[in-house]
Formats: structure tokens, sequence, C-alpha cells
């Protein structure tokens, strides 16, 4: 069993885009604990002012914690995928949400260009081929003092992370995802878990593409050392510019 990568990635996600909001409906505190890593980007006045990216859209659940945590802001959304971006853009949304189609690893070429005060991304850093490109992209985009709130599953240290896990999904999730005729995708999410960075080697990651800060917040509920909020920021500048004289 392999993973899925670039291509091959977005046409799954794209068969699975009509029973998707379904799947993930039915996971225990799936929408709360996405709404709980927006608000830990501690954006303040509602975000007024604010331009935000939401990587990683998917069907929109994302961009609804995000418009939750910030509803003044402007917000960019943005998916590899044409089908779950499809299904997120027709649901009600304020007039600052925007849907891009486009790659995280192309945003330059899609038109995406900074500065945005925050970033936040949900389930997006496993299915990336380089995930460190992918920090310095979002880096790049941020402005100085910007914030970056990764939501994604990374194990914890313990075992009984892994355990759960995989008992988890050999028990529900693939078998929900083969009556819904979309093994590929469930078997690359449950690969995918296994073989990506643990939380503290993510958050190693991240401090090492220049975040500043960096905390691995848990979750509550039977995800907890599962899945983790990572959240950091771009450094200030060190010196002030120049005046002239």
């Amino acid at each position: 069993m392999t993973l899925l990568r670039d291509q091959a990635l977005s046409a799954a996600f794209d068969h699975a885009a009509p029973t998707y909001d379904r799947l993930v409906g039915a996971n225990p505190g799936y929408h709360a604990q996405l709404r709980r890593s927006a608000r830990r980007l501690a954006l303040p006045w509602d975000g007024l002012g604010m331009r935000l990216l939401d990587l990683g859209c998917g069907t929109g659940a994302s961009t609804a914690a995000l418009a939750t945590a910030a509803p003044l802001a402007e917000i960019v959304a943005v998916d590899a995928s044409p089908g779950m971006l499809e299904r997120a853009a027709a649901k009600r949304w304020s007039a600052g949400v925007s849907f891009v189609h486009a790659r995280a690893e192309e945003l330059e070429a899609a038109g995406i260009t900074g500065p945005f005060d925050a970033v936040f991304a949900a389930y997006l850093f496993r299915n990336v081929t380089d995930p460190d490109a992918v920090l310095r992209t979002v880096r790049d985009l941020l402005l100085p003092g910007g914030r970056l709130a990764v939501h994604e599953y990374a194990l914890g240290e313990s075992p009984a992370h892994r355990a759960v896990w995989r008992t988890v999904c050999d028990g529900i999730v693939r078998p929900l995802g083969a009556l819904c005729g979309d093994s590929p995708l469930y078997r690359h999410l449950s690969l995918s878990v296994r073989t990506f960075d643990s939380a503290q080697a993510f958050a190693g990651r991240m401090a090492r593409q220049c975040f500043r800060g960096v905390r691995v917040l848990p979750v509550p509920g039977w995800q907890t050392g599962i899945v983790h909020t990572f959240v950091g920021s771009v450094p200030m500048p060190t010196t002030l510019p120049a005046v002239a004289r």
C-alpha cells in the first residue's frame, strides 16, 4: 500500500466529495475541534481588517471554523480538489469569503499572493509531498508577526496513540470508506497518519522553517494524542529601517 500524491490524491478527493461531509460529520467532535484550533490563532477584534488564508479547505469545514473565529475577516480558501472545492463554494458564506482552486505548492501561479495576517491549515501537511516547502511558502505569505495554526493528525509519542488510530481505522474508517466506494482515499488516510511526523517532530519542523513560539496543543475526546493544533508565528524584524535624513 502506497500513499496517494498530487493528481492521484486530488482525484481521490474528487470522487469522495459527495459523501465526505456525511462521513466526517460522524466523527465525534470533528467540527468543534476545528473551531477550537481556529480560535487558537487568537485573532483580535473578530478579525476586523484582517486577511486570512485557509489552506486545504476541503468542503469548507475549516473555512467555517475560521469564519466563526474571525467573522469580520476576509478569508481566501484554497484547495487542490475541484470536487471538494465545488462542494465548499456551494454553501452559504459571507461576502468576505472566496474560494480558489490551487495546489498548496502552486499558490502564486493561481494568483494567491500575500500578505496574510494568519493562515489556517487543517489536515493538509500529511498530504503534501514536501511539507518544508509548503511551510516556507506560508511563512513568506505572512506579515511579520503573522500566525499559522495547523490542525493535523500527528501522533503523540505513546504507543497507545498508534494503537487507537489503527483500531479506529481498521474497525470504522476504512469499512465506511469502502461502503462509499472510496477505499483508496481512506487507505491513504490510515497510512498517511502512521507515516507522518509525530507531534513533536512536526513542531520541530515548524521551528526549523523559522516559525517562532511554536506550541503543540491537544484536542479533547477520542483523538487526544492523535490530532493536535500547532501554532507559531513569523518573527518580527529585529532592526528598524533607517530613517532618511
